[in-house]
Parts: C-alpha cells; sequence; structure tokens
C-alpha cells in the first residue's frame, strides 16, 4: 500500500481537529485508504503541527500518531518524502507557513479563507500554480447530503428557470460570561482575523458559484450586534469582528439569493443552515442533511386572510427527496477528492483561484457595509 505523509498545521483547533484529523484524515486510515481508480490505495501518514507542544503530545499519545513537532520550518524541510501540506490555523497566520509549504515543494490543501486579502489570495494561488503544486481549499458545504440532492434535482431540471435562493444560517454563541462559547474568542476579533462575513461569505461565494453561477454584484450588511465578549480564561474583551452578515447577491440572469450569516440568532428552523430555491416549475429547501420539494403541479393555492386561522400545516405538503445514496462526511469526501488529485491528477476545481474569489466576496460585502451600497463583483485571474 502507498503512503502519503500529511502534515497537519493547526489540529489543536476545533475544526482542525474534529473535522480534519479525527472524522477525515484517521477515519480514511480507518477504513484502509483512499481508493484509487485502480483498486489501489493510499494510507495518509499525519505528522501534527502546532504551537501547544502539550496538546500536541496527547493529541498524538491518544491516536496513536508518531510524528509531531512545533517547528514547522523543520518538518516541511527535513521530511525526505515530500507530500500533502494541511492548514487550519486562525487566517491571519496562513499565508506565511501555506508559503514555506509551496516553496519546499509540497502540495497545498488549506482551509478558508486562503488568506486575509484578496491581493495576498491571489499571490498564494499565483505561487501555487508557479510552482507546479496540486492547491485545494476545503469546499465542505457542497458535500452536505442536502446540497447533492439539491444539485441533484438542478441538474434534472426541476426548478424550471431559478428565480431566487434564500438562505439562513447561524445559532446563538454564548457571550463567555455565564456560560463558555462555542467558538473561539479570535472569531470576534478584526485584528485577528475574526468576522463572520470574512468567514461565511467565502462559503456562500462557492456555494452560489457551483450551484447557481458566480455572483455579480453585492449588497451587504455587516453587523457587531454583541460588543463585549468574554474570553477563553473569562476577560471580558471588545468584540472588534461583525457577528451578523445580511447579504443580497445578484447572480446571471435575474437570479437573487439573500443570504443571512448569524452567530446571534436563536434557531427556529429544522437545522442549522438550510436553502429555499424558487423556480417557475418548483421550490426546494434544502439544509445540511435534508431536501424537500414542492412541484408547480402540487402547490396549493395560499389566500391571504388575516381574519380567520390558518387551518393548513404548509410543510407537510413538501416530499421529501429521498438519500439513493450512503453519503458520507462532506470534509473527509473532499479529503478523498483532493488526495486523488494530488496521486493520480483527477480533476478538482476547488483550488486556491477558487479561494480567492471566496476572499474577494467577503472583501466586497465588507466594503458594500462600509459604504452602505452595492458593489459589482469583477472577474479575478492569475
Amino acid at each position: 500500500m502507498r503512503k502519503l505523509n500529511v502534515v497537519m498545521n493547526g489540529v489543536t483547533g476545533r475544526m482542525g481537529y474534529r473535522q480534519h484529523l479525527v472524522r477525515s484524515v484517521l477515519a480514511i486510515n480507518h477504513q484502509g485508504g483512499v481508493t484509487l481508480s485502480d483498486g489501489s490505495r493510499v494510507r495518509l501518514e499525519p505528522i501534527l503541527v502546532g504551537r501547544n507542544e502539550v496538546k500536541l503530545r496527547e493529541l498524538a499519545e491518544q491516536h496513536g500518531i508518531q510524528r509531531w513537532t512545533t517547528d514547522v520550518d523543520e518538518v516541511l524541510r527535513h521530511t525526505a518524502e515530500r507530500g500533502v501540506y494541511f492548514d487550519a490555523q486562525v487566517t491571519s497566520a496562513r499565508e506565511k507557513s501555506t508559503l514555506k509549504a509551496i516553496e519546499a515543494g509540497w502540495d497545498v490543501y488549506t482551509e478558508k479563507p486562503t488568506a486575509e486579502t484578496l491581493e495576498s489570495a491571489l499571490h498564494l494561488a499565483r505561487v501555487a500554480t508557479e510552482a507546479g503544486v496540486r492547491h485545494g481549499v476545503v469546499h465542505d458545504k457542497l458535500y452536505l447530503p442536502g446540497l447533492i440532492k439539491l444539485k441533484r434535482l438542478i441538474d434534472g431540471g426541476f426548478f424550471g428557470r431559478v428565480l431566487s435562493i434564500r438562505g439562513e444560517f447561524g445559532y446563538w454563541v454564548f457571550e463567555g460570561d455565564w456560560q463558555p462559547a462555542q467558538r473561539p474568542s479570535w472569531n470576534y476579533r478584526a485584528e485577528d482575523g475574526g468576522g463572520i462575513t470574512t468567514d461565511m461569505f467565502c462559503h456562500w461565494s462557492y456555494v452560489l458559484e457551483y450551484l447557481f453561477g458566480p455572483s455579480k454584484a453585492v449588497t451587504a450588511r455587516a453587523v457587531t450586534h454583541i460588543p463585549t465578549r468574554f474570553d477563553e480564561q473569562g476577560t471580558p474583551y471588545e468584540a472588534t469582528a461583525d457577528d451578523a452578515a445580511y447579504g443580497i447577491f445578484e447572480l446571471a440572469d435575474g437570479v437573487i439569493a439573500q443570504l443571512n450569516s448569524s452567530w446571534v440568532v436563536r434557531v427556529f428552523r429544522d437545522e442549522l443552515v438550510e436553502f429555499q430555491v424558487d423556480g417557475t416549475e418548483g421550490s426546494a429547501v434544502a439544509g445540511l442533511r435534508r431536501c424537500r420539494i414542492q412541484h408547480r403541479a402540487a402547490t396549493p393555492k395560499p389566500v391571504w386572510n388575516p381574519d380567520l386561522p390558518v387551518t393548513e400545516r404548509f410543510r407537510d405538503q413538501w416530499q421529501e427527496v429521498p438519500d439513493n445514496a450512503d453519503l458520507d462526511n462532506g470534509f473527509k469526501a473532499q479529503w478523498e477528492d483532493y488526495i486523488r488529485h494530488v496521486v493520480e491528477d483527477t480533476p478538482h476545481p476547488y483550488d486556491f483561484l477558487s479561494g480567492a474569489r471566496g476572499v474577494q466576496l467577503a472583501e466586497l460585502g465588507l466594503r458594500s457595509s462600509e459604504e452602505g451600497r452595492r458593489i459589482e463583483v469583477p472577474e479575478v485571474t492569475l
């Protein structure tokens, strides 16, 4: 069996540990590796990297991982067999480490955003392309069962002409005083790369692009609803980054997407993220796992009458889209696709240029909010 070194930088963080190390890389090895087109397999050899020696040692011992280090430069320079460098650090630290990996000849796979600015994101894309390394960015939302079902509907022509998309994402993140926060404090400090616009508009960029088409213009409002939060030590700090973002995205052919992102909303929906797509022939509501539809021929005829109570249950009038397949963890599925791209040179469109488009949309969304106006989204190229 072939083995591939995978340097994993940032595994002591929540996403780096849970989704990428445990539920992706280790889960892939548990199933016997990544299956290639000829039936052979590739086993991943993780090398853990981070700043906290104690946490790294504990993780390595817990999962039986032989190699770990706090010196990313040493492992990139002196590992005999190059492989994949993966980065799940805070955004402000990502560009510098990723450039080192590219210069050392490693293929690179990173969380998003790839960098703090569009200029830096495009620089990474150019350097990686010129160096001939295979580069990829996490596009996990496209691998969600709910969005896979939605893509199936789009490809089958279910909607007719798509008219609009409405999305709601978020949940209440506790302030950290009387209950611990579910997200790290850096998320709420702009100087550390925090902010929900920077985080989520990178997602909305590729979700809209690969399902419906790229954004042509954006109008957004980014807000810091809760000005004071409490860090991991219980110390109050000023929240300098936005905790909610309300966006309108104009796509081709007059399609309008309205997407709300919030860490200060209490959930009254079936899943933490839901998208409603309305078209001339039918509508769908897709979440993390479920997808429900209502075809034109089965659409009821509601009548507005505020003087009488509503007796019909509108949600009962929708049909469930079947799974039709066992759909794996989205992070793990993209890891497998990226490893096949590295080993077999299979197509992988979710590269650093795609990541740069996400950074661009976040930048323009923040600019739209600051200037109070609609902003067109120019095409970005290398």
